[in-house]
């Protein structure tokens, strides 16, 4: 293919930019062959002329198809080039907010410098078991593939996580080992995940430090090797270090620190057990204040301190050692602070008393003399005399430092390998996983040492690399048979050889050490008279003689020579170090036993960074002087040989790669620096990869994806039955170079740049396709629009020619009715004008007859008022004579009464000179005053009733306007005489001088009280006016309040009804969530039972002869057991023989994780016990102050929270009697001292099984003893409650059946509240049984130690008695023998009442027997004789069926009640019975025996039976639990057997549908509600272990027809893919599609169908599975970039609806499965709505409602589009949807549960079948049970 064909007009390539790395920019014309120039347009709107490079002519790369960009994988890209890598790296990490790619075999990890949740335990299940491909890239999906492939191909694994400091490599191991704790089931007792991150602060603190480039940086290696039993379990872990930087202890750069474990030291001094260190702040120190940066912004090194030793506690390092560890660092301090002085050039001394040194040596415990000579002066051996030779200042320095460095090393070779010994497992070790925490290339401005380490070790690890992705590239091509040619990749060999081979840099360096007088300089010109101009990797600087570059892989790397010398022999004087180990302090010599003693696995060199690496498997033989030629080693030598041990572990596994990408140097979260990440990726060898890949054939195609994707290139005749000709024909036609391509078995491959080709042609076809497509719509479209424009216009002619008629009709109309209006309107002018005149001559004949009347009324009516006048005038005439008489007649009698009272005062003045006439007077005057205040009473009155009266005549005045004026007028009028009364009585001259004046002040009170009645009534009437208008506000007032209240009160309303509401729907959630924790409990507990089986039966695998007497039948069981125990003597005979098969090593060792995974599990079930106990607690206080609000309902009683509390109980007392068997067990293993001791037998091992014998039998007994007073208690409740209140407190589904019928929210409320209070009570109850129980049994095992004493004391008293005289001895033995008589007749008592018991069961048997005779008699004829009748044995087929009334019973002997158990259970098929026999017919059996049993009244029978059946029916779980069949079977059968217990129980809720036949059959003398909860129980275990059954079997169709499977063919198109192979769209054979998840769906429905489960549980079973099928098909789109595309929700919109269609198939719709599959509609539904706009975004907040915050972001972050017609969503769109959905609360977990079970139920469904009518068929064979 031409380059003129690709490099076309709008081509977009990449070019460089030194800002950008690479800029994307378009052609403007296209380019043909010989062009200088690119004419580009750049993304920001300039144009330019690139020049081509005139020598190379090599024209810019090409830019990958936008559908291209975001690829999981960087091999998916067309074009495979430097600038394709790193742009969609970036989209990938900005855009989508994904830190991990796949790059071939190597996982891209970028950190992204912020928590994600990305980790949680959900994504650790998703990941579980997937393929690597089918997944988007995740450090959970690498390791799964090691730990798959170390499974499948029993090869030990490795992963490789390098990478830079702060690129987030540790992060990354940490979560790969979590992933492998998790998926292994590892639960021991420690779990090894977390004694390695315990590790962490520790490792961290003395192997980390702050650098220029990270506050945390790793300065040092680590290889952890995670190992793996059989089983593939995690059983331990071991740890290797590497590259420690020991020069960092005695130097640091500038802003950097030395190690953190210092400073945290410094930083917790002042802590009393740190006084001893003498330590003070870091910058005291010498070897801590280099740096001039103590201090990291954001971390208190005092708190490290503490977590430090958190973890050091917690890896089981004392406190002793501890300390120890801290004084050895605090004497490192104090020893870089040692100052030497000079004496002259060749010698120096410590000052006397120095205080740094004298630390230092209190410290380490050695003498302070020894040690300041030795650091002065070093010793020289001859072959025959040893010299003392003084040393120079700067000699001793170096010294110094050497020591504290060695020190350090051999401490931290200390810690590492105590960790290893935390991590260690005593189980063999079946195979591992290795974990490599290594940085990677690193390049600074000043390259020591150090660096060149590490620069070497990644030059071996990049070899490694490139030959496992070459070899791998190799198996490929031979795979495929594809011709293969050597690929030319870059071998770093030669740069290898330059640095390790003879006459290497290593080799030189070592020799220049082994010279006496060797120098940097010296090395430097061996260096370059050997290598320079003959290796084309080595080069010489310019202008240094002292420095040199090696062309290393990644980049050119300049080394400085000077400290190589020094730092590769790191001399350590042997005197030295003899100090050291003959100190007092016991750890210090420790640190420094010889290689063969020493306890830690690894070995510590004495390099710039330490390589410590495990010794041997084999040891080494010690020898003579080999501890001396250890010393010699120099740094190169022993890291090449640790480096070589590190590449064989590798070589020997298979290694998985993680390269950690730091996208920032300053650490912001999603930023991406584009020149750092080309610095990286280039260092890590993914660029390497990507050219490898694109050398060859990196794109790869099925057949069967490449027709899937390009059939629109080929037409009908070219499309064959065989899709690999077909795929042939169509490639030669498209490119005509065969060498672009190359057909394998099942593969094509393609050349770098053909998939883009195609995608290219791909588009084109599509584009014209479409442009056809819009050429026919749009001339349909504007044909359509002529064809209606014309319609239009004929039809707008026909209304106006229309128009024009109407206007011309309109028009002669108008004409014609002009005529008539003129005719009309002349006619109406002459009437008019005739009118006018006649009514004029009317009027002047009224004017004037109207004057001639007038003037004869005005006569007569002046003469009738002429007598009107005369007639009062003569009237007043006649007044005015008559007042003047009046007047005259007064006159006089007023004279007269003045004269008769002038007579009356001169009297009075006589009769007033006297006392006794004042007394008098006095008198009179009170009794006058009392009559005036009668007589104003009176006139009150009086005027009151002329006030009514005026009342009544005005009618203006209302009633409480009348009261207030009476009450106001009396009051003023009681005032006025009150005033006069007091008056008279104060002044009584006065009053008689006013008696003289009383005619003028009569008339003067006359004339002010008028006034003051005018005044007051004015008053009166604007006060009324007032209240008037006060009423009319306060009426409207009130009318504004009511019209608030009825507002408020309609808004109240309506908020309590909201309320309510709420609160409904809280209280049914709380319901549900209690049911969900009980059962789930009662989960937990059935597999903790399990294992507790499995761990007894191990146990009893141990003993080769069983025990005798050992054994139990299950008819001493009781019923409690039958819900925990699954043992029973079929079960033992049959297990034993098997499990002895098994080879003898197993049957020694004993388990102890087992053990200790026991007691932890029973651990955790009573703190989940105590914290559903808490919030039961809070949750019945919050219904109590609901109550309280609320007003008195009648409680509505239920039994179903009662048994959950009792069940609770119950399960927390096995709980605790699990534990005691454990303690037992702990404490019998803890005795043995050798393997032999749990051996079958010994001493331990017999202790062992008779206790848990003693326990076994201990909980039998205590067991009976809890059924027995649940019997009393369920027995005094009958008693005491009425039995209206019976059916409410025996079952859970009436309350259950009430709450769904409830609509109230109070009802609701109640109900729970009754609930809760009869749970409280039935507690209390049962707490005071038990107590007392207890105390009984305290009080009985008193009496016996009180026996045991009595019979103790009188032995001792017998004894004593002897010595006594006779008389004495008499009297004891009597007082003995009163007490034997005396135990003796309360023995015979209880043996009375055991008689009379056996005689009244006989008695009931007897009459029951006596009822059979009766009845055989019946049925015999009339000659027979009673002897044949007791000689002749009596067969149920001689007696006539029409004669035999049945009872609904089955009879059977107790010595057949296992072949009954074995018959109808343990080796029944269901098929069989499904198909042949009613549904429920082993239920129907077992309870017509059942019945039987009650009929007879024997409590032994029933107990055995029901206890037989649930252990029976466990034991068939437990063998065939796999099967859905039979675990369907046994629930529909549970299920029936339980309803049966209700229908038949007695109880008047349960018999509302029965007939009165099936009345007649209930049970008479037993209650079995006890046994009906444990039945329940049962039934929810198997409840859940038929959804765990559905789930295994629905779990791999799910993904394939769900998702995968293309049901509408040809809607997507199957994106080009990478190395990771995909699961494929297409349907091959064996791959899983809708239907088949539709025909399981019908097997299932079927199955349940045939053994007649009750539809309400076929409901909830089918609304599981359709949870099940919407959880992991969400889940998995959320994890899967690839099926997040437009097409893709189409498909799934499609699967949901089938699903809905096969509901409405089944009746099912009502079921509440639908509803389960919303979040997944809606998850198909946003992938296809628009999303550009706010209203696309508003329209998607309110359509996503049931899906979290966080899902709808990943949606929308990972919807890619398949063609190029689809777009992106925009970083903005994703921030809109994110704002606006900042306030809802929701869980910000990402996937759903898809483990979670909802509660099950078992509404009441009672059976219409006769229980009389019930054949038993013989194949069943029961013969031995008869019809009664």
């Amino acid at each position: 293919m031409a380059a003129s064909e690709l490099y076309t007009k709008f081509a977009r390539v990449w070019i460089p930019d030194p800002e950008e790395v690479w800029k994307s920019a378009e052609l403007l014309k296209d380019y043909k062959p010989g062009d200088k120039v690119l004419l580009l347009h750049l993304e920001d709107g300039k144009d330019l002329e690139y020049r081509l490079d005139p020598k190379t002519k090599e024209l810019p790369h090409l830019r990958n198809p936008d559908i291209l960009v975001g690829e999981n994988d960087l091999t998916a890209l067309s074009y495979l080039h430097e600038p394709a890598v790193l742009h969609n790296l970036r989209v990938r990490f900005i855009d989508s907010k994904l830190i991990y790619t796949y790059c071939g075999i190597v996982l891209v990890a970028i950190n992204p410098y912020e928590q994600l949740p990305i980790y949680g335990e959900d994504i650790i299940n998703a990941y579980s078991g997937q393929n690597m491909g089918d997944m988007d890239p995740h450090i959970f999906a690498v390791a799964e593939e090691a730990y798959k492939q170390m499974a499948r191909d029993e090869r030990n694994q490795s992963i490789i996580v390098s990478g830079e400091s702060g690129a987030g490599k540790t992060v990354s191991a940490k979560y790969a080992m979590r992933y492998f704790a998790t998926v292994s089931g590892s639960a021991s007792e420690a779990n090894v995940e977390e004694k390695v991150l315990a590790s962490n602060p520790i490792m961290e603190s003395i192997g980390n430090a702050k650098t220029t480039r990270n506050d945390n940086s790793s300065r040092f290696g680590k290889y952890i090797e995670i190992g793996f039993d059989k089983r593939y379990r995690i059983i331990g872990a071991n740890m290797r270090t590497y590259l420690l930087e020991k020069s960092r202890v005695v130097f640091q750069a500038e802003e950097e620190r030395n190690y953190h474990i210092f400073y945290q030291l410094c930083a917790s001094a002042n802590l009393p057990e740190f006084k001893v260190l003498r330590l003070g702040d870091a910058n005291n120190f010498h070897y801590t204040n280099q740096g001039g940066s103590p201090v990291i912004e954001g971390v208190d090194d005092a708190k490290e301190m503490a977590h430090t030793r958190q973890a050091c506690t917690l890896l089981g390092i004392s406190e002793s050692y501890q300390m120890g560890i801290f004084r050895i660092l605090a004497g490192i301090l104090h020893l870089g602070n040692v100052v030497f002085m000079s004496r002259d050039s060749d010698s120096c001394t410590i000052p006397p008393k120095h205080e740094p040194l004298s630390i230092f040596c209190d410290l380490m415990g050695v003498a302070f003399e020894e040690m300041s000579h030795w650091l002065c002066h070093r010793k020289l051996a001859t072959a025959t005399e040893t010299y003392i030779k003084p040393i120079s200042k700067l000699q001793a320095t170096n010294a110094r430092d050497a020591l504290a460095k060695h020190i350090y090393a051999k401490l931290f070779n200390w810690i590492v390998d105590h960790v290893n010994q935390a991590l260690h497992s005593a189980v063999k070790q079946h195979s591992f996983i290795g974990v490599l925490d290594i940085y990677g290339f690193e390049t600074f401005e000043i390259n020591s040492f150090e660096q060149f380490c590490i620069n070497y070790a990644n030059e071996k690890l990049q070899q490694q690399f490139n030959m496992h992705v070459f070899k791998l590239e190799q198996e490929e091509y031979m795979k495929e048979q594809i011709p293969w040619t050597l690929i030319d990749f870059y071998d770093n060999q030669p740069c290898i050889n330059l640095i390790e081979s003879k006459l290497g840099i290593l080799d030189l360096l070592d020799e220049e050490c082994k010279m006496p007088k060797g120098t940097d300089d010296t090395w430097a010109q061996k260096l370059y008279n050997t290598h320079l101009n003959k290796c084309a990797l080595f080069e010489k600087p310019r202008l240094s003689n002292k420095a040199f570059i090696i062309q290393h892989f990644a980049d050119k790397v300049e080394y400085q020579c000077e400290g190589f010398l020094e730092k590769n022999k790191d001399t350590v004087f042997e005197e030295q170090i003899k100090v050291l180990k003959s100190s007092k302090f016991k750890m210090l010599p420790e640190l420094f036993q010889d290689d063969e003693k020493a306890i830690s696995p690894t070995s510590a060199t004495s390099s710039g960074r330490t390589p410590l690496t495990r010794t041997p498997s084999k040891p080494t033989k010690g020898r003579p002087g080999q501890t001396a030629k250890e010393h010699k080693k120099t740094v190169g030598h022993q890291f090449r040989n640790s480096l070589h041990l590190l590449m064989e572990t590798l070589n020997a596994t298979t290694p998985h790669y993680v390269r950690c990408i730091k996208p920032n140097d300053f650490k912001f979260p999603f930023t991406f620096d584009e020149k750092r990440a080309v610095q990286q990726l280039r260092a890590c060898g993914v660029l390497e990869t990507i050219r490898i890949s694109a050398a060859g054939f990196p794109s790869r195609w099925t057949y069967q994806e490449f027709f899937s994707r390009y059939r629109v290139l080929m037409k009908q005749k070219d499309v064959l039955s065989d899709r690999k000709q077909t795929c042939k024909n169509v490639l030669e036609k498209l490119i005509v170079d065969k060498d672009k391509y190359q057909f394998g078995k099942t593969k094509i491959f393609f050349r770098a740049g053909q998939v883009a080709y195609l995608e290219k042609l791909r588009a084109d076809k599509l584009r014209a396709a479409c442009i056809r497509i819009q050429k026919t719509i749009r001339g349909w479209l504007l044909r359509k629009k002529y064809l209606r424009m014309r319609k239009a216009a004929i039809t707008v002619q026909r209304y106006v020619r229309g128009h024009q008629a109407r206007c011309y009709a309109k028009f002669l109309r108008r004409t014609k009715a002009a005529t008539i209006i003129q005719k009309y309107w002349r006619m109406y002018v002459a009437r008019r004008r005739y009118k006018i005149m006649r009514t004029a001559t009317i009027v002047l004949q009224s004017y004037l007859r109207g004057y001639l009347a007038r003037n004869r009324y005005h006569k007569i009516l002046r003469e009738h008022k002429a007598v009107i006048i005369q007639k009062w005038v003569r009237g007043w005439l006649a007044r005015t004579y008559y007042r003047r008489s009046i007047h005259a007649i007064i006159y006089l009698q007023c004279c007269f009464r003045r004269m008769m009272a002038k007579r009356e005062l001169k009297k009075l003045k006589i009769e007033a000179r006297s006392v006794e006439r004042y007394k008098k007077l006095h008198i009179g005057m009170e009794n006058k005053i009392m009559q005036l205040q009668r007589k104003v009473d009176e006139q009150n009155k009086d005027y009151k009733c002329l006030m009514e009266k005026l009342t009544n005549l005005e009618g203006t005045y209302n009633s409480e306007t009348e009261k207030l004026r009476s009450d106001l007028e009396r009051l003023q009028l009681s005032e006025e005489e009150a005033k006069i009364a007091t008056g008279r009585v104060l002044s009584l001259q006065e009053e008689i001088a006013k008696l003289r004046k009383d005619l003028e002040q009569t008339r003067s009170e006359k004339k002010s009280i008028e006034e003051h009645a005018d005044r007051y009534k004015q008053e009166t009437e604007q006060l009324v006016s007032n209240l008037k208008e006060e009423n009319t506000l306060l009426k409207q007032e009130k009318e504004a309040l009511n019209h608030r209240i009825v507002e408020q009160a309609k808004e109240m309303t309506e908020t309590m009804e909201k309320k309510l509401v709420e609160e409904t729907k809280q209280l049914e959630l709380d319901l549900n969530d209690e049911r969900l924790r009980y059962q789930n409990l009662l989960n937990e507990f059935s597999r903790l039972e399990e294992r507790y089986d499995d761990l007894k039966e191990e146990m009893t695998l141990m003993v080769n002869v069983p025990k005798p007497g050992h054994k139990r039948t299950d008819s001493t069981h009781s019923s409690n057991e039958s819900e925990y125990t699954f043992s029973s003597e079929i079960a033992e005979t049959e297990d034993i023989p098997s499990r002895t098969e098994e080879p003898s090593e197993k049957k020694v060792p004993l388990d102890m994780s087992l053990f200790l995974k026991l007691q932890k599990r029973v651990t955790e079930l009573e703190q989940e016990k105590q914290v559903m106990q808490d919030e039961l607690d809070r949750k019945e206080e919050q219904v109590l102050r609901s109550k309280a609000k609320e007003e008195e309902r009648p409680q509505i009683r239920g039994a179903e929270l009662e048994y959950e509390s009792l069940k609770r109980q119950e399960l927390e007392s096995e709980n605790k009697k699990l534990k005691n068997e454990l303690n037992e067990l702990r404490k019998a293993l803890s005795e043995k001292s050798s393997p032999e001791v749990t051996a079958p037998g010994a001493p331990a091992y017999r202790v062992l099984m008779e206790q848990l014998t003693s326990v076994s039998e201990e909980l039998d007994v205590r067991k009976e003893e809890v059924l027995i007073l649940r019997s009393q208690l369920v027995s005094q409740k009958e008693a005491i409650q009425p039995k209206d209140d019976k059916n409410t407190m025996t079952d859970s589904t009436i309350l259950l059946e009430d709450v769904q019928k409830m609509k109230d929210k109070g009802e609701i409320a109640q109900a729970y509240i009754g609930l809760k209070e009869t749970n409280r009570l039935l507690e209390s109850q049962l707490q005071s049984q038990k107590r007392s129980h207890e105390n009984e049994a305290e009080a009985l095992r008193g009496e016996i130690q009180s026996l045991k004493e009595e019979n103790n004391r009188q032995q001792q008293l017998l004894a004593q008695n002897l010595q006594l005289p006779p008389e004495a001895r008499i009297e004891a033995s009597l007082q003995h023998e009163i007490t034997r008589l005396t135990n003796e007749n309360l023995d015979l008592m209880e043996q009375l009442e055991k008689q009379d018991k056996t005689v009244r069961k006989l008695k009931k048997q007897l009459k029951v027997f006596a009822k059979k005779i009766g009845e055989l008699e019946v049925g015999q004829m009339e000659n027979v004789s009673p002897g044949q009748i007791i000689d002749e044995p009596i067969r149920p087929v001689n007696i006539p069926r029409k004669e035999k009334d049945f009872q609904g019973m089955l009879e059977y002997k107790k010595e057949d009640e296992q072949k009954l158990v074995k018959n109808l259970i343990l080796e029944l098929k269901p098929r069989g019975v499904a198909v042949n026999l009613i549904p429920g017919l082993p239920a129907y059996i077992l309870f017509m025996c059942v019945r039987h049993a009650d009929y007879l009244n024997d409590d032994q029978k029933v107990r055995s039976l029901l206890t037989s059946t649930i252990n029976s029916i466990k034991k068939v779980l437990k063998k065939r639990g796999d099967d859905f069949e039979t675990v369907s079977f046994w629930l529909s059968n549970t299920c029936r057997f339980l309803h049966c217990l209700k229908q038949y129980s007695g109880e008047e809720g349960f018999m509302k549908h029965n007939t009165s036949r099936q009345n007649e059959h209930c049970l008479t003398n037993f209650d079995l509600a006890e046994y009906r909860q444990v039945l329940s129980d049962l039934a929810i275990q198997i409840y859940q272990q038929l959804v765990r059954v559905l789930e295994n079997i629905l779990q791999p169709m799910i993904v394939s027809g769900m998702l995968e499977h293309e049901t509408i063919q040809g809607v997507s198109g199957v994106k080009p893919t990478g190395l990771r192979k995909r699961t494929s769209s297409i349907a091959d054979e064996g791959t899983y599609t809708l239907d088949s998840i539709l025909r399981q769906l019908n097997s299932f429905h079927s199955v349940m169908c045939q053994h007649g489960m009750d539809p309400e549980l076929i409901k909830q079973v089918v609304k599981q599975m359709f949870y099940i099928v919407g959880a992991v098909t969400l889940n998995n789109l959320l994890l899967r970039k690839d099926m997040c595309s437009w097409s893709k929700g189409m498909q799934i919109r499609y699967n949901v609806s089938q699903l809905e269609e096969w509901l409405r198939d089944k009746n099912l719709m009502n079921s509440g499965a639908k509803e389960t599959l919303e979040p997944l509609i809606q998850a198909a539904q946003l992938l296809q709505v628009k999303k550009k706009t706010d209203d696309d975004a508003e329209a998607i907040c309110s359509m996503c409602n049931a899906l979290t915050t966080a899902q709808i972001v990943k949606v929308l972050n990972l919807y890619t589009p398949v063609n190029e017609f689809e777009e992106r969503v925009s970083v903005s769109f994703i921030r809109t949807i994110q704002m606006r959905l900042r306030d809802r609360k929701d869980s910000p977990q990402l996937l759903m549960d898809a483990k979670h079970i909802f509660p099950v139920t078992f509404p009441f469904n009672p059976s219409s079948l006769a229980l009389e009518t019930i054949q038993i068929p013989a194949s069943l064979g029961l013969g031995f049970i008869s019809r009664v």
